[in-house]
């Protein structure tokens, strides 16, 4: 039986619930006579004068925390880390939070403009980060996924061990979730309906896209409340395919507000412009703990700006 390989502990603690940078050399060695060579080489998103300065400082390690100087030889098969080079990022201006904490789960209440994982040029400004920082949890990680556009309910796995068991949850169905949307009411749209088709979201294009092939998605729009011309959804997915949502709503002639992607990509705004959230919260979510067998609800204590605002946002 093949054995499973384990990654060794970092020897690095985390910096501001970022991880450092794990690599480990290639097995079957190389032309590299150096640690530094092989990095220079084969990382070029990382500056060599970076390369140079990480080593001249001491920061990258091997096991054990040994520092691991300009001259280190090639060892193939080891393991090294050292720290990223974090750019500067504009603070999302608004509270995260937290709801439930328990030795499992970590459950909170996103604010819309907050990424809840490190990707792209979000890296300290995430959910994940904000929470392994000010918990102490360094090992947390997220059981899904949710836009950073949208506000409202994330959920968290405090240890390693039990990542698997929630994250299934949602990979099986076995959440129900509730989203509320503020979005223009047309009386044409009969409603409550059930919206279902096929979406692809590709790699680099900002927008997905509904084909014209067997369905992969599902979801249930209600409208709750009518003010002027502006109605208040319930919105209930069955499945959860990337700006499912959003496009589905966009398909009936009801584009969420706030929205820059649906039914037109607009121009990108500005880092540190806040002024027009999208009007879409993850309100509930619902499930049978995987660990314990009880019953779980979490509802959000958020509101949607437009629906307390409506005139302004009509405007």
């Amino acid at each position: 039986m093949r054995r499973k390989s384990t990654q060794p502990a970092a020897p690095l603690p985390q910096r501001l619930g970022v991880d450092p940078v794990h690599l480990r050399l290639p097995v079957l060695g190389g032309p590299w006579p150096t640690v530094r060579a092989y990095l220079a080489e084969r990382l070029p998103a990382v500056a060599t004068a970076r390369v140079d300065a990480l080593l001249a400082a001491g920061e990258v390690v091997g096991e054990g925390g040994r520092v691991l100087g300009p001259e280190e030889p090639f060892r193939p098969g080891a393991h090294l880390w050292f720290y990223r080079e974090l750019r500067a990022e504009v603070p999302v201006p608004f509270e995260l939070d937290v709801l439930h904490r328990d030795e499992h789960l970590v459950v909170v209440d996103k604010p819309h403009f907050l990424a809840t994982t490190p990707r792209g040029r979000h890296v300290v400004e995430t959910a994940l980060s904000r929470l392994r920082h000010s918990l102490d949890l360094p090992a947390l990680s997220p059981a899904h996924r949710l836009d950073r556009l949208t506000a409202g309910l994330a959920m968290f796995v405090v240890r390693p061990q039990d990542r698997g068991a929630y994250q299934s949850l949602f990979k099986e169905r076995l959440v129900h979730k509730e989203y509320r949307a503020v979005a223009p009411y047309d009386p044409a749209v009969e409603l409550p309906c059930t919206v279902r088709s096929h979406i692809v979201k590709e790699r680099g294009q900002i927008a997905a896209r509904e084909l014209d092939a067997p369905p992969n998605s599902e979801s249930r729009i209600e409208l709750v409340e009518r003010r002027g011309g502006l109605g208040c959804y319930r919105l209930l997915p069955s499945t959860g395919r990337t700006h499912q949502l959003r496009l589905h709503m966009s398909g009936l002639g009801l584009p969420i507000l706030g929205d820059p992607v649906y039914p037109v990509v607009l121009p990108e705004p500005a880092p540190d412009d806040f002024h027009r959230p999208l009007q879409l919260l993850s309100a509930v979510m619902e499930f049978t703990d995987p660990l314990t067998g009880r019953p779980r609800r979490f509802e959000s204590r958020r509101t949607l700006a437009a629906w307390t605002d409506h005139e302004a946002w009509e405007g």
